[in-house]
């Protein structure tokens, strides 16, 4: 991945497989994401004049992500989130949310990673509610300290937070989940970033005991074990992982715990869909669990590209579409960069000073505010400032990338921004693989940045990850160097608030989705690779 002087420890925002459960993770992403957003020490504005430090790119394509989780047997490794969104560009499927219940130590956690290693699907978020535990006051730490403070009590924990956050999970927004220090009794000042799930596991002593947070479980697993084999289990883990005392464990056991269990765990058991004896060593129980989720997953697949091919047929081209005048110097561009013959060295030339063109174009639809400034001479004028907080670039890798050196020529310290889609060569449909945000860009105007669009499929995508991050739909800006009327007509229904910035637009798109007349594959000539034979050239500069 390439850098600049402008993204300072960006914030990667977890994918798949993301565990958080108080201050550990149970599974992790490259540790993306971790605490609240860090580009703390990047400059807020992009005021409109030349930058001095051009991007150097380091790498074409993103780096291979470490495996997820390994086990006994295999090792589960990250794969792509297929559209969880209509042609509507509407959320369509709700992530699968299963709830784990059952008393302190009695093998959730491993019930819970046992399930996702028999689901064998991508995109698994385990979210404990040891996280969401409310942070003790000096009089509440100080009870604790002497094992005087019930832990087991729904009291103790935030039930608002909670729900609101597997909300907003469920529905596929980006959530951040507190990080409770056993040690402190306190929230760790630093939140996790989670986003994008197919499924959600949902695991804690108390996950049936709020009629609210039962809503939102799409599958309620007990996990029934034995009262011994758990005081056991408890003793190993809060001696050797949160440092405490026999004699204290045991006190706050017979005084808080089993107390806790047999008023509030033991009764949910009855609204169970499903009873888990002996927890993850009962493969039965385990096996029926994963044939269900898989099941309920099949019914909710969704085909987008092949809708998107056959829609908005005949239509006029929106009014949010803005095209660059087609003067005799854009044309003389266009054809170069489209000749087959130009070698590299010209069309890298040549597709850099359209890209500047542009996002000088794009620009102009920035709303500017008045302002007037005094002159050396001591004048006034009366000029035009950015409205808003800043401009943040997002490329949707690798080819888009290629447009990052030219906005970072005209908007200084711009922050960025990067988003990977590829095709799923079995199923023909994009696929998210990794995304990389800037802190805080639900307060910016967005430049989403692909070299083409044909379908629209991969910019549909892209759009919903940035509304999904609370970007509002009327600060987006989609730039691309040539579309095809279908991917135009693709984004404009979908999200008819969205400015789509060209410098042509072509007719057609054939059999493979490749832009007619068009200019090729966009990301291998400008990079001089060549695709191997099973690549889709729609991955990288055909767009989807």
């Amino acid at each position: 991945m390439s850098s600049t002087s402008s993204e300072t420890e960006p914030d990667e925002l977890p994918l798949p497989c993301e565990g958080v459960k108080g201050n550990d993770r149970i599974m992790s992403r490259s540790d993306s994401g971790s605490g609240e957003d860090s580009l703390d020490g990047i400059p807020r504005c992009c005021p409109l004049t030349p930058s001095l430090s051009p991007q150097k790119r380091t790498a074409s394509q993103s780096q291979t992500e470490p495996p997820l989780l390994r086990t006994n047997k295999r090792t589960i490794y990250t794969a792509g989130r297929p559209p969880w969104y209509n042609v509507t560009g509407t959320t369509f499927k709700e992530a699968f949310v299963i709830g784990l219940c059952g008393g302190s130590a009695s093998g959730k956690t491993t019930v819970a990673n046992k399930i996702i290693e028999a689901l064998d699907v991508p995109w698994v978020v385990l979210l404990s509610m040891d996280s969401f535990y409310k942070g003790l006051n000096k009089e509440e730490q100080e009870l604790a300290a002497k094992n005087e403070y019930n832990f087991d009590h729904p009291d103790a924990f935030d039930f608002e937070l909670l729900v609101n956050v597997l909300r907003k999970l469920k529905k596929g927004k980006r959530i951040k989940v507190p990080v409770y220090d056993f040690a402190t009794h306190l929230r760790r000042k630093e939140w996790k970033t989670v986003y994008g799930a197919n499924v959600v596991i949902f695991e804690g002593i108390l996950a049936f005991a709020n009629k609210e947070l039962l809503k939102l479980l799409d599958m309620k697993v007990f996990v029934d074990t034995d009262s011994d084999i758990r005081l056991t289990r408890r003793l190993k883990r809060d001696v050797s992982q949160r440092g405490r005392d026999i004699s204290g464990i045991i006190k706050q056991y017979n005084k808080y715990v089993k107390p806790a269990f047999e008023q509030y765990i033991e009764p949910t058991m009855q609204l169970a869909d499903i009873v888990v004896p002996r927890g993850g060593d009962n493969f039965v129980a385990l096996d029926l669990i994963v044939q269900h989720v898989h099941s309920q997953l099949e019914k909710r697949e969704i085909t987008v590209r092949s809708a998107l091919a056959s829609a908005h047929q005949g239509q006029p081209l929106p009014e949010t579409l803005s095209v660059l005048k087609s003067s005799p110097q854009v044309r003389g561009m266009h054809t170069i960069i489209r000749n087959k013959e130009t070698n590299r060295d010209e069309f890298v030339f040549y597709s850099k000073r359209l890209m500047r063109l542009l996002i000088e174009h794009a620009l102009s639809f920035l709303p500017l505010k008045p302002i007037s400034v005094e002159t050396p001479q001591g004048g006034v004028y009366h000029g035009r400032r950015l409205s808003g907080k800043r401009i943040t670039g997002v490329s949707i890798l690798r080819a888009g990338e290629t447009m990052e050196p030219a906005l970072m020529a005209v908007c200084k310290d711009i922050r960025l921004g990067k988003i990977l889609i590829q095709t799923n060569l079995d199923t023909g449909e994009p696929e998210l693989h990794y995304l990389r945000l800037p802190k805080d860009i639900s307060e910016d105007f967005v430049i989403l940045m692909d070299s083409t669009v044909s379908t629209g499929a991969a910019a549909l995508m892209a759009i919903r990850v940035l509304l999904d991050h609370d970007v509002p739909e009327d600060k987006i800006f989609l730039l691309s160097l040539l579309m095809a009327e279908m991917g135009v007509h693709s984004v404009a229904y979908a999200f008819p608030k969205v400015r789509i910035i060209t410098t042509a637009v072509d007719k057609e798109v054939n059999h493979q989705f490749h832009i007619i007349p068009g200019i090729g594959n966009f990301g291998d000539r400008y990079f001089g690779t060549d695709a191997p034979s099973d690549w889709c050239e729609s991955d990288d500069g055909m767009d989807l």
